[in-house]
């Protein structure tokens, strides 16, 4: 089995069917979901946005492309791909979905997330499609996310701590690097790295920073 095999058959075995469809609304919040793309290559890489710096919630701050559920979206899978679209400028027809993580509450910004994971050819260039919405985007190797030199544990000046990535001018904490943190385990990737090593959130990538 090659190195591509073996990650694709380890999450297809660990994510749920994507064949979940949207019912009523989350009560009291919004239906959401976000795209983990990988790139179909022995060490694949999954692409990240840089949020707009104005935006209401989380702007300034590292995401993967995804948003809220709109009337015409049938499934968590319809409205990831739409928003991916959207943001980054993929054709919804180049991703293949593997499967969903589990369901995770957002409360800052009231959403319901369901986490769809897909796999495309890598070779579209994407860009920030909707400036309102995106800064950037950025594809980082799972290997180099996997690298112990870039793991930290991230403390927020209110209290609480959560697997981080330095990544030089990038700085990955919160819902997005807890997700990110899960999808390294099930494709197999994770490596053992210093959890005692916590720094402070840099200011720029706090969304209360004003």
């Amino acid at each position: 089995m090659t190195a591509m095999e073996s990650w694709l058959t380890r999450l297809q075995t660990a994510l749920d069917p994507t064949d979940e469809q949207w019912g009523a609304s989350a009560r009291g919040g919004r239906d959401s979901a976000v795209l983990a793309l990988l790139s179909l290559a022995p060490d694949p890489d999954v692409v990240v946005t840089v949020r707009a710096s104005g935006l209401r919630h989380h702007g300034g701050q590292l995401s993967f492309p995804g948003g809220g559920r709109e009337p015409g979206d049938a499934s968590p899978t319809q409205t990831a791909l739409r928003e991916a679209c959207e943001e980054v400028g993929l054709p919804p027809g180049e991703v293949s979905p593997l499967g969903q993580m589990h369901t995770r509450d957002l409360p800052v910004s009231s959403n319901r997330v369901i986490p769809i994971v897909g796999t495309w050819t890598g070779r579209t260039g994407l860009t920030a499609h909707d400036p309102a919405e995106v800064d950037s985007v950025v594809r980082w190797r799972m290997g180099e996310l996997a690298d112990p030199a870039h793991r930290v544990m991230a403390r927020h000046p209110r209290g609480g701590q959560g697997p981080a990535w330095d990544m030089g001018e990038l700085f990955l904490w919160g819902f997005t690097a807890k997700l990110m943190d899960v999808l390294l385990e099930l494709g197999g990737w994770e490596r053992e790295w210093d959890t005692s090593r916590v720094v402070d959130v840099p200011r720029r990538f706090l969304s209360d920073r004003r």
